[in-house]
């Protein structure tokens, strides 16, 4: 397990030099994390966005506007504990309010922007937000709330987050074990689940998560994902401000916009779902076919050869004989790309180091702040989610015949536990201490993880066999032909026990179904899908074949992060 740099030092044993100055005990706060990267690299930029103009903060600017935030929050009187809630798209604005919310002492509650409105309210009421941040789309809305302050994220409406400023005041600084944020996991109905997670989590976790990667203050990271979300919250904004890197930020997930991103700041960070990089490589595979069958066979055996290269001999020669597709596809400042918040096919993740990416899968959850396991880019495994990060002992409860069975964790980074849930809480741990994460899976001697699916979704068939959906799933990810897939158990009858194996396939709506402009026949498309399940299916072990195959003419609903919500099928 790689914990320690090329000079033998851990990514984290610098803090050493700043333990006792600017902060006490393992790690700093998020407040004293961000001051020591001020002192380090005050003059760098910070926090940019390309959208419609160039705007830019360095860190010393980032600190000033923070601080101010902070010192308003105070003089609303917001103290050590209380909680301010922020919401709206991703900014330097938001993060700039984040982050004084921690400066404040305050907890800070980060919302899903594409909730509906009474969701929003209701996790405003159940998390006792004292104070809404919100882009000015949303203020008037948000402005009739029974909340103390309403502020705009954004210039245009009520008061703007930059205005912000109060007097200079002794303001109580939160401890590593004191709440950073609430941070609500999916499923907004009923009793809202907030995970509590404090200073400690978050910054042990930005650390640890370096013990399997390297970080740069040139790198230039993307947040093109939901920031209230933990993934990119951590994955990219922590990260980047551990280190002294760019944080850009995307503002829509559509392709126009993103390869204009990539390729105008520069981005070397990308950290994004399955959904989107199966539809770049989608299209750079499409571009080489309309080349010919001879040029996309030849390109074909030589991204072959380029991947043994790199997975043998741990040399790169892609990104020199695949120039002309990296560029062409906005890719070639990339030094790293990282797939998370979703299963990702081993072949998707093959093809991207093939062209000479360094491409890698980590995993984690909302409760784990979230990052627990991370691929090191030297020593990938494609089938593997990634290493265990170093400090973190995972464990594998009851495995079965194949060593698969719930992971279960412990370690720095993992929640304190449910906001005034505590039934929910206890039920989430194992009597010993251990997080349930609902996930199965099994380890190697190595410690890469190998996950298989959640133990909700298992269906158990009529020979007593489990199935996993996502591994399914995985095989029909670069058809580009289906635009989503769902596999799931069925009954026959009432008295049937077992489960049989069901795909529900939304058909790709801009796929070239047959000659011509003409809109396809629906048995064309049935015929075409009805092949595909047919190919994958023997591919697959006699219990995991899928027996019936529905066709939805509208797509499923998904979450923020681009995954299908199982629970509204």
């Amino acid at each position: 397990m790689q914990q320690t740099g090329s000079n033998g030092r851990t990514p984290w044993a610098f803090l050493d030099e700043y333990r006792g100055k600017f902060f006490q005990g393992q790690w700093p706060t998020l407040p004293e994390m961000f001051t020591i990267t001020c002192h380090r690299f005050g003059e760098r930029p910070c926090l940019t966005i390309y959208e419609p103009d160039r705007i830019s903060l360095t860190y010393n600017e980032s600190f000033v506007k923070i601080k101010a935030v902070a010192r308003w929050l105070h003089s609303k009187g917001i103290r050590k504990g209380d909680k301010v809630a922020v919401t709206g798209k991703n900014s330097p604005e938001w993060a700039v309010a984040y982050f004084g919310i921690f400066f404040s002492g305050a907890t800070a509650v980060p919302l899903d922007y594409q909730l509906k409105d009474e969701e929003t309210e209701l996790l405003l009421k159940t998390s006792r937000a004292r104070i809404l941040f919100v882009d000015e789309e949303k203020y008037d809305r948000f402005a009739k709330v029974q909340l103390e302050e309403i502020v705009s994220l954004k210039q245009g409406t009520g008061t703007y987050v930059y205005d912000l400023d109060g007097p200079e005041a002794e303001i109580e600084a939160a401890s590593g074990e004191d709440l950073a944020s609430i941070l609500f996991t999916s499923g907004t109905t009923g009793k809202p689940k907030g995970a509590m997670l404090t200073h400690n989590n978050f910054v042990s976790d930005c650390y640890l998560a370096q013990g399997h990667l390297d970080l740069f203050p040139t790198d230039v990271f993307y947040a093109l994902l939901p920031i209230h979300h933990a993934y990119c919250m951590q994955a990219v904004l922590f990260e980047a401000l551990s280190c002294g890197a760019e944080t850009v930020f995307g503002k829509r997930m559509v392709t126009k916009a993103i390869l204009h991103d990539l390729k105008e700041a520069k981005i070397t960070m990308l950290l994004a779902v399955p959904l989107l990089f199966n539809k770049v490589l989608a299209g750079i595979v499409r571009g080489l076919k309309e080349k010919g069958p001879v040029v996309y066979g030849i390109i074909s055996f030589l991204m072959g050869v380029s991947g043994f290269i790199k997975k043998v001999f741990k040399v790169n020669p892609g990104k020199k004989m695949f120039g002309f597709i990296l560029d062409k596809a906005s890719l070639r400042t990339l030094r790293i790309c990282i797939c998370g918040g979703g299963p990702l096919a081993p072949s998707v993740f093959r093809k991207y180091n093939q062209l000479g990416l360094d491409f890698i899968q980590g995993y984690g959850l909302t409760e784990t702040s979230p990052i627990i396991n991370l691929n090191p880019k030297e020593h990938y495994i494609e089938t593997s989610v990634g290493q265990v990060l170093p400090w973190i002992d995972m464990k594998i409860l009851d495995p079965d015949e194949r060593g698969v069975g719930e992971v279960i964790l412990k370690g720095p980074m993992v929640m304190k536990g449910y906001f005034e849930l505590p039934e929910e809480t206890a039920e989430t741990f194992t009597p010993d201490g251990y997080l349930k994460t609902g996930d199965l899976g099994y380890l190697d001697s190595e410690d890469y993880l190998y996950l298989t699916g959640r133990a909700k979704n298992t269906i158990v068939t009529e020979g007593g066999k489990n199935v996993y959906p996502e591994e399914i799933e995985n095989e029909v990810q670069l058809f580009e032909a289906i635009d989503q897939i769902l596999i799931r158990g069925y009954t026959e009858g009432k008295d049937d026990k077992a489960e049989h194996i069901e795909a529900l396939i939304h058909p790709n709506q801009d796929y070239k179904w047959a000659e011509g402009d003409a809109p396809p026949d629906q048995k064309i498309i049935k015929g075409h899908i009805d092949r595909i399940v047919s190919e994958v299916n023997q591919r697959l072990l006699p219990y995991q074949r899928i027996e019936r195959t529905t066709i939805l003419g509208s797509p499923m609903e998904m979450t923020t992060t681009k995954k299908i919500k199982r629970s509204t099928v």
